[in-house]
């Protein structure tokens, strides 16, 4: 539904070109210099607003960074606008501040400008929060969801699910034995660290809303190609797992603020993997997958090779999984 909005509204009101590549972050010239500026947006509503692993401060900074970085640019320079509900506890407002500072300062990048409004009581839900930043891409780097190659593999930094099941365990009280956090964190250090041992790099995306799934399935539709995913090469923490079991959930569709999928050249892909390992953020990191040249009858498919041999589609979500995520 929301890519349906995406594509019959706002593309076609006003879809200008960087809006129509459908990547992370705008990719825009600059007029000298050989280099191009990289521009995100985005907006936070998350419900809790405080949660093991995390808060709306956090997402909100390490959001906004990770799609900046996805771009291959260094991330400068950041926005920062609060809608507040009348009443919102200001001690609140300042533990969320302060894990905005920390978050920035960890990708390092400065929030340079902002905007508050407050809304009556009732409107607002505690507090919305939207960042905006700006980086610049290195001249020569060029990275997209459209560059992806048959032959390429198909990395992620780390466990899939741990955000989003940490969201649902705390919002319906169902305390887990087994301690589950969220994986918000900016990568940017980690991103430029796989493009400094792997060049050949095509892309970078992370798998928020919608999960891995549909992460692969925009990837594969932007380029035209397939992608399989072995299972068994997929890092997923068991207690996570477990959980989506006993949801009725599909890993591959819970949402994730920490971690990346990448698509490298094979032969660069042992680099890269090597790059994210060296991480704090990416000691999970697998090659969990390949790209090969999709169908001309039937176009892009996702496919998930299971543990017993077999195989089945991996689509986009259909629906919202777990509203108010991030």
């Amino acid at each position: 539904m929301m890519k349906r909005i995406i594509d019959q509204v706002f593309y076609e009101a006003y879809g200008s070109d960087e809006l129509l590549e459908g990547n992370d972050a705008a990719n825009l010239p600059l007029p000298q210099d050989g280099q191009r500026l990289a521009y995100s947006t985005d907006s936070f509503v998350v419900t809790p607003q405080f949660f093991p692993g995390g808060d709306i401060g956090r997402l909100a900074i390490c959001g906004t960074v990770n799609d900046v970085a996805t771009s291959g640019a260094v991330p400068k320079y950041l926005s920062c606008g609060f809608i507040l509900e009348e009443g919102f506890p200001v001690a609140d407002l300042k533990r969320i501040c302060a894990s905005m500072a920390a978050a920035a300062a960890e990708a390092g990048v400065r929030i340079v400008t902002g905007d508050t409004k407050v809304v009556n009581r009732g409107h607002g839900d505690g507090v919305y929060i939207n960042t905006s930043g700006v980086g610049f891409i290195p001249a020569g780097v060029r990275l997209g969801g459209e560059l992806c190659q048959p032959g390429d593999k198909v990395l992620l930094t780390g466990t899939l699910g741990d955000h989003g099941i940490t969201i649902m365990s705390c919002r319906e009280s169902l305390g887990f034995t087994a301690a589950i956090e969220s994986d918000a964190a900016p990568l940017n250090h980690l991103i430029a660290a796989v493009l400094e041992a792997a060049p050949a790099t095509r892309c970078f995306r992370d798998p928020t809303r919608g999960g891995l799934s549909s992460t692969l399935n925009e990837l594969a539709s932007q380029s035209n190609v397939d992608i399989l995913v072995h299972e068994e090469a997929v890092p997923v923490k068991p207690a996570v797992q477990g959980a989506c079991e006993l949801l009725g959930y599909d890993v591959y569709q819970v949402a994730n603020e920490g971690k990346m999928v990448c698509v490298v050249a094979a032969d660069q892909a042992d680099a890269a993997l090597a790059a994210m390992r060296a991480s704090k953020y990416g000691a999970d990191a697998a090659i969990i997958g390949e790209v090969s040249a999709a169908v001309p009858e039937r176009g892009p498919r996702v496919t998930l090779r299971t543990a017993f041999g077999g195989t089945r589609i991996l689509d986009m979500l259909v629906g919202e999984q777990l509203p108010r995520i991030c």
